[in-house]
């Protein structure tokens, strides 16, 4: 169907939704584009991308435009909460012949994307109702307005209105974590990934060059506290390391409950879903942008060599989701590793840390 004038709707103009846009304009296709929210927002905080994303970067033509931002990163230094170290994984090592790791600030790499992606986003428009007939979708906007869609993506992110609407799955569940982001800069210098192993808790500091670190946190727990920044600074006041001067610039913090999404099946009739919207996770493993490229990539691919709509989503599906499962299994074990107890997990990484580090993307280092 390469090339062939498909309707085709995608709803959601984050990563994964741009990231689509862009796969599918180089293979030939002309989607629309809707995004629920009013106007292009500034986008926030900062982002790493493991060596993974540069690969699907590099397969949709916006390496390039990535590759002058932010910093790259070459180690991960794991630490327990006082500061000590515990273990190391080479990064250059790990993604050797796959692409750098990196860090940057958010709207940068959005600002790739949707540059990359052309045409317009019709911001400020929701999507109401989908009707799914046997050769077509019918959308309601919320303006009252309808229109006919020979497929329609769902990138709409975890709490997807698409997937509700196309009865794919309910909410998103609670992952049981509550996470903390935020950026500083003019702290001590941190050349390296550096995180922190506490009790059941973590704080990881990255730089994104020009002297900004971006900062993540997390606890166990599913309660969002009203006041975050003093949160952060009570759960992680006692860590050593880059984390007191880091807590002490702090000035704004973004928390959010980390949630979930695992379906039985990421499409019906002719409505399918990518990125957050299909299998969300929790950002262990800070897998969720390379995750939504791949998908883009792999159904672009599978749309230009199918010959109906049916068999391109049945064979994306079933070409990604032994990918995505292992993310999850694997996200699901680090989180594990993380909650053990401080005297029992610490003297096991110290020995064998780097190792259980980098099985964790052993699979990813494979092509999608």
């Amino acid at each position: 169907m390469a090339g062939s004038p498909l309707r085709i709707l995608v709803v959601g103009a984050g990563i994964a939704g741009l990231a689509v846009t862009r796969a599918l304009r180089l293979a030939g296709f002309r989607p629309e584009v809707t995004e629920r929210l009013p106007g292009a927002r500034p986008v926030e905080g900062g982002i790493y991308l493991p060596g993974n994303v540069e690969r699907a970067l590099r397969e949709i033509d916006l390496d390039g435009p990535v590759r002058p931002l932010g910093e790259v990163i070459r180690r991960q230094r794991f630490l327990d909460a006082r500061g000590g170290p515990l273990c190391e994984v080479d990064l250059t090592k790990l993604w050797a012949g796959i692409g750098e790791c990196r860090a940057l600030p958010r709207a940068d790499l959005h600002r790739v994307l949707l540059s990359g992606a052309g045409g317009e986003v019709r911001y400020g428009t929701e999507v109401r109702a989908v009707d799914l007939g046997t050769d077509v979708v019918t959308v309601t906007f919320d303006d009252g307005r309808q229109a006919e869609y020979d497929l329609v993506i769902g990138a709409d992110g975890r709490q997807s209105a698409v997937r509700a609407l196309a009865a794919l799955g309910g909410p998103a569940r609670p992952a049981g974590q509550v996470v903390y982001h935020g950026v500083v800069t003019g702290v001590p210098s941190v050349d390296e990934w550096t995180g922190l192993l506490g009790e059941r808790a973590a704080f990881v500091v990255v730089p994104m060059g020009a002297g900004r670190l971006r900062c993540y946190a997390d606890e166990a727990g599913t309660e969002v506290p009203a006041d975050p920044l003093a949160r952060i600074r009570e759960v992680f006041g006692g860590y050593g390391g880059p984390v007191p001067a880091v807590l002490e610039a702090l000035e704004q913090v973004q928390v959010s409950r980390t949630d979930e999404v695992e379906l039985g099946r990421w499409s019906r009739g002719r409505v399918v879903l990518v990125g957050d919207a299909a299998h969300a996770t929790a950002p262990t493993l800070s897998q969720g942008a390379a995750m939504a490229i791949e998908d883009a990539l792999v159904l672009a691919r599978t749309l230009g060599r199918s010959t109906t709509v049916p068999e391109a989503l049945a064979r994306y599906e079933s070409r990604r989701r032994p990918r995505i499962k292992w993310v999850l299994d694997r996200t699901r074990d680090r989180d594990r590793t993380r909650d053990v107890s401080p005297a029992l997990r610490d003297p096991l990484l110290r020995d064998r840390g780097a190792r259980i580090f980098r099985d964790h993307y052993r699979l990813l280092v494979d092509p999608a």
